[in-house]
């Protein structure tokens, strides 16, 4: 069997088996290199040897892809903090394929696993596995360096990172993100049905999933003014040839104001969690024109976006909370706004008078509000 075909085939199936899995690894990049053993993903892409990969069977093929989906949606940087890359990488590979076996997946020879560890999560292997290495354990089961590469200090830990600039390593962190937010909705969407895997809770925190579905409401409120519609005038190109005149579909642009609260009482967790969100909505409208604002008790800056253009947004302020600033520069700059979205922590100065348009305040926290609705992330 052709690779291609094997790895289509691999796809295809685990997307019928195992949804989850399978969904997050028709994301994946994948790329051959035959300088490797067997097969590694470092949550960006999937690395593979061909010769490998052509000796394993369709259902251990299926095991890799599924591995290579998990690491691409757990946002690997910035839950390692300070511990050694390597090492957290073997640990987190391990917790992922004990994981996936619970699930029934075939797992093929040169995968990462302990039955020692069995159950566990990728933090806990990770102390163990820097245990035995500083104990000098002479019938370790895996290959280190030596213990002073286990906690890299200052200078190491920079270095590690000196072929890219502070801007590629914060996109790269917002990239990993964005995917760990995107393997969140899938998730919740599969544990409604039942369909979630076993052990996924091992990888994330899914207490409050189904609680309050605030990415649906936030769908629900930007439906209300996205208009698709159809009309005979012009007609459907489509089978004109053939005399057929079909209604042609037209949409109009959707215009949605955001303003995010960057005062000194909104952290960079949270202000990282507003961008993340603000990502996702791009991505839930195919014609849009999005106004957005940073403002603490002064507009800091204002930038237009459409369709298919990136987020890039300077996060200035620090200051104080004041929302009127944002409801004066609409009201000065914009004309027939339907909706704002208000990314805050809700502790400001509110306007006096309620808005002419809807508002809807998107906090980690519930306050009463003197107008719009307050819909909790």
């Amino acid at each position: 069997m052709q690779l291609d075909t094997k790895l289509s085939q691999a796809k295809a199936k685990l997307l019928v088996n195992y949804p989850y899995f399978g969904t997050l690894a028709s994301k994946l990049e994948l790329v051959v290199n035959d300088d490797i053993e067997s097969f590694k993903s470092d949550g960006k892409k999937l690395e593979f040897r061909e010769e490998y990969l052509n000796e394993l069977e369709l259902s251990e093929v299926e095991f890799i892809l599924a591995n290579g989906a998990m690491h691409a949606s757990l946002a690997h940087e910035s839950r390692r903090e300070k511990r050694s890359g390597w090492l957290w990488q073997m640990a987190t590979d391990i917790a992922i394929n004990d994981m996936l076996l619970e699930n029934g997946l075939d797992m093929p020879y040169g995968a990462e696993y302990r039955k020692r560890f069995s159950g566990m999560y990728a933090e806990e292997i990770y102390a163990e596995l820097k245990a035995d290495i500083l104990r000098d354990d002479e019938d370790l089961e895996y290959e280190a360096d030596n213990a002073d590469e286990i906690e890299p200090n200052e200078k190491e830990d920079k270095s590690e990172f000196s072929t890219q600039t502070q801007e590629e390593l914060q996109e790269e962190i917002l990239q990993e993100q964005l995917l760990a937010e995107e393997a969140i909705s899938l998730l919740e969407s599969e544990l409604k049905r039942g369909d979630a895997p076993q052990s996924i809770e091992r990888f994330f925190k899914i207490d409050g999933f189904g609680k309050v579905d605030w990415r649906e409401e936030i769908r629900i409120a930007l439906q209300k003014y996205f208009l698709d519609d159809y009309t005979l005038l012009p007609p459907s190109k489509k089978l004109l040839y053939a005399g057929i005149y079909l209604p042609s579909s037209v949409s109009q642009t959707f215009r949605l104001v955001i303003a995010i609260d960057s005062s000194g009482s909104v952290d960079e967790e949270l202000l990282s969690q507003f961008l993340t969100e603000v990502n996702f909505l791009m991505s839930l409208v195919s014609r849009y024109e999005i106004e957005l604002l940073v403002c603490d008790d002064k507009i800091h800056s204002h930038k237009t976006f459409y369709s298919g253009d990136s987020l890039s947004v300077d996060l200035q302020g620090g200051g104080g909370t004041d929302f009127r600033p944002v409801f004066s520069y609409i009201e000065e700059n914009f004309d027939d706004v339907k909706l704002l979205l208000y990314f805050t922590d809700l502790e400001g100065f509110f306007p006096k008078e309620q808005s002419s348009y809807e508002v809807k305040w998107v906090s980690h926290k519930s306050k009463d509000v003197p107008f719009g609705e307050v819909i909790l992330i």
